[in-house]
């Protein structure tokens, strides 16, 4: 199969065959068809040590259940290398800043501060909205047969046993929890872009370029500018795109569903001059800040290690605390310096 014209000049080994692709993987033919799943044996079962991920099932901040689908050892391995060969060596659309080299929550912040509106919409279930027939056709789309695309795509995706959603019950307790894990168990059954896959965020990216390309064009239109993080769509503009802002937010669902996503309309904000603009977990409304209320809960929490100990502030019982604190310290010094080292002044002094 020809690529498109544009994948002409990606960076993308040939790989003419299951046998090369086989011995381009390190592995051997049988161990490839094991990882790739395609006939989903490993979905059907019952035996934990026999499944290609660890599993794990978080509450969201709404009361829904988020699955955490982490690779064991050496399909990461196989994973990581497809990552680093092939995925990251193809474009993605201008407007990322999720999971791409350069880019981070501050460059996706930055480009909507000091606006008259901000426009923020969520994606329900990104990741395992897009399935493994779509992963199949961005690697035929690349210029791979068919047999390499569709074991490239399995081996990137993944099919959740109903198993996995025995422990939904006690994380969460709620009584509408029953529909929701029902819900979610029909959702992850799929064959889909498992959550914790190092090629799942290459994979979203791309599999959104249309999606990006179609919302950007809008926002252009608009007057208004366009960013996507991951399942976060923003967009921000004048007093002439606030006027409208509404009735544009229902064209970017609209547009959304037709690419095969749909919208959390409980999570979708239309934020004004006058009110707190927030993004991603930063303020946006004059440059890129923290909030204030994770800032003080920062600082309160150093100030009770330096005074108590840190093994007072440590309820989660982490084992490396003192690294998550450096990292929480380090994190508010790459978006505000003057307020992380203040931070760093207090973290230094705390006896471990």
């Amino acid at each position: 199969m020809q690529p498109i014209a544009a994948a002409a000049l990606w960076p993308v080994p040939a790989i003419n065959s299951i046998g090369e692709l086989a011995h381009w993987l390190g592995l051997n033919v049988s161990d490839l068809e094991w990882f790739s799943d395609l006939k989903h044996l490993t979905a059907k079962s019952p035996i934990p040590q026999l499944h290609h991920y660890h599993y794990k099932v978080l509450a969201k901040s709404s009361g829904a259940p988020r699955l955490i689908e982490a690779p064991k050892f050496r399909l990461k391995n196989v994973q990581r290398y497809i990552l680093h060969q092939i995925l990251q060596g193809i474009p993605v659309h201008s407007c990322v800043h999720g999971f791409v080299p350069g880019r981070s929550i501050k460059t996706f912040a930055a480009i909507h501060t000091g606006k008259c509106v901000v426009l923020r919409i969520d994606l329900h279930d990104f990741f395992p909205s897009i399935g493994r027939a779509r992963i199949h056709a961005l690697f035929r789309t690349m210029g791979y047969p068919e047999s390499v695309g569709n074991l490239l795509g399995g081996v990137c995706t993944n099919a959740t046993p109903k198993s996995v959603w025995k422990q939904a019950p006690a994380v969460l307790p709620s009584p509408s929890s029953r529909d929701a894990i029902f819900e979610a168990s029909r959702l992850y059954a799929r064959p889909h872009l498992p959550q914790g896959a190092p090629t799942s965020p290459a994979l979203a990216n791309l599999c959104a370029y249309r999606l990006d390309c179609r919302l950007s064009g809008l926002a252009q239109a608009a007057g208004a500018t366009y960013a996507r993080y991951a399942d976060d769509l923003a967009f921000s503009g004048d007093a002439a795109f606030a006027r409208s802002v509404e009735r544009f937010s229902s064209r970017v669902a609209a547009i959304a569903q037709e690419e095969g996503w749909a919208v959390n309309h409980r999570k979708t904000r239309i934020m004004r001059q006058g009110v707190r603009q927030h993004l991603v977990g930063l303020v946006t409304n004059q440059h890129p800040n923290i909030m204030r209320a994770d800032f003080d809960l920062l600082k309160a929490t150093l100030t009770n290690c330096l005074r108590h100990g840190p093994a007072t502030q440590n309820r989660g019982n982490l084992p490396a605390f003192r690294q998550h604190l450096e990292g929480r310290v380090s994190f508010v010094e790459s978006i505000n310096l003057a307020k992380g080292r203040r931070l760093r002044a207090i973290l230094q002094q705390i006896v471990w």
